[in-house]
């Protein structure tokens, strides 16, 4: 009786630490400066406070633990308010808000890395030199932001055309809902 119960003690427990579990956030600078002790790639949710399709974003896709897992060890998480007012430092060179005060005034840096073309949610996926893989717009639930994930993950981009690569894709999601 006393092994069924410390059984069913250690699921819980690692049930609830599994459902715990969140993608580690961190600034842009702080992504930057982590990168050169342990270069990974990056991924930048950018992200508006008014924005519906990125909160149900938040609370569905980036709240699956197999997604939560495989960001975590694949890439820099940078969460990149579109609409921030202070400035951002990256290397010598400065971005800020031009207009602070305004309505839905963009912030220079979103500008830059969605190309002007502001859509919320965007993800923006950068190498582990900052430079430019791709930036994805709109609402993408689990299912749809893993191949996505892996594509840059796993460098597939620089061999496998997109197509190719979803033919053939092998999901986790699918393995991880299969052993339940």
């Amino acid at each position: 009786m006393k092994r069924n119960i410390l059984i069913l003690f250690l699921i819980s427990t690692i049930s609830l630490s599994a459902q715990n579990q969140k993608i580690e956030w961190i600034s842009f600078e702080k992504a930057i400066e982590l990168n050169e002790q342990e270069p990974k790639k990056f991924l930048i949710d950018v992200y508006t406070d008014w924005c519906g399709w990125c909160k149900r974003m938040d609370a569905t896709t980036f709240s699956n633990p197999v997604i939560i897992d495989y960001i975590n060890k694949n890439y820099w998480a940078i969460k990149l308010d579109a609409e921030r007012k202070d400035t951002v430092k990256l290397g010598e060179q400065l971005f800020v808000n031009e207009n602070p005060n305004g309505r839905r005034s963009p912030h220079q840096l979103a500008v830059a890395l969605l190309n002007g073309k502001m859509s919320y949610p965007s993800i923006v996926y950068l190498d582990e030199n900052v430079e430019l893989l791709q930036a994805v717009g709109g609402y993408h639930d689990a299912e749809g932001i893993e191949p996505i994930l892996k594509y840059f993950g796993e460098n597939a981009y620089r061999k496998t055309s997109w197509e190719d690569y979803t033919s053939s894709f092998d999901s986790d999601l699918k393995i991880a809902a299969a052993k339940k």
